[in-house]
């Protein structure tokens, strides 16, 4: 073996060893940022996650996963403004994602629920935007994979709330804004049933579920689907947010 080989196989050597160690070194920040956010440590898991992007950069599920901390960190931080900032930030890493995997039903819907969050931190016309791209997003989620379920629950309550506007509020933002697309408290409730088939274990797919019933006068239904959803064990962060105001409009029902 000549020196100019013995060189380049030591520098090899060394360069796999370098790249091994950072993988490993991913790998461990990964598995520390979800044991953090399964235990709903969302500061934590944040943190975690960029940490993993300053090893990785450019990994798509990484971004996503940024973007989902920074979205959640709504329920920790007490001020508007933060909120409104973090949601900024969120879209920048969800767009980063999907331009880096437009095909990742995940990464899309990801999107939409960032688009969710900065309507409600805009004027009235960001409002309507913000709301058609939502649908938009949470289309292109159930087209990529029909059997997402939380692409379901985002249209359905897409469809719950916008129906909910009522005629002259429709009309107004039609007269002055172009309108939104056609919306329905039916289609939310279809919507909303298929997202429980393929996730019966979700929390909020049976609650929210039930609010569209309500919508359509359909009581029955309602308080079966808010008692199922209340007896399912809380295992997600917003699991016991949305059992706390699904127990107010249960109470609220007669008999």
């Amino acid at each position: 073996m000549t020196l100019r080989t013995m060189l380049w196989t030591a520098l090899f050597s060394v360069l796999a060893g370098v790249v091994s160690a950072q993988v490993a070194g991913v790998t461990e920040v990964l598995a520390r940022a979800r044991a953090a956010e399964a235990r709903f440590e969302v500061a934590a898991a944040l943190e975690l996650y960029r940490e993993a992007d300053r090893l990785q950069p450019d990994d798509a599920v990484i971004l996503q996963k940024i973007a989902q901390q920074l979205s959640d960190l709504g329920l920790v931080v007490t001020s508007d403004a933060e909120r409104k900032a973090q949601a900024e930030q969120a879209l920048v890493y969800a767009e980063r994602a999907v331009k880096l995997a437009p095909d990742n039903a995940v990464n899309v819907l990801s999107l939409a629920i960032c688009y969710g969050k900065m309507g409600v931190y805009s004027d009235t016309r960001g409002k309507i935007e913000y709301s058609r791209k939502v649908r938009e997003a949470a289309l292109q989620a159930i087209v990529l994979d029909p059997n997402y379920d939380w692409a379901h629950h985002v249209l359905g309550r897409w469809h719950y709330e916008v129906a909910s506007l009522g005629s002259t509020k429709r009309f107004f933002v039609r007269l002055i804004y172009g309108g939104l697309p056609e919306a329905s408290k039916e289609e939310a409730v279809r919507q909303l049933e298929k997202a429980v088939a393929l996730a019966p274990q979700r929390v909020p797919h049976h609650l929210e579920l039930a609010f569209a019933y309500l919508a359509l006068d359909r009581e029955g239904e309602a308080r079966a689907s808010f008692e199922r959803g209340l007896a399912l064990p809380s295992v997600e962060l917003y699991d016991e947010s949305a059992k706390m105001r699904a127990r107010e409009a249960l109470a609220g029902l007669k008999g």
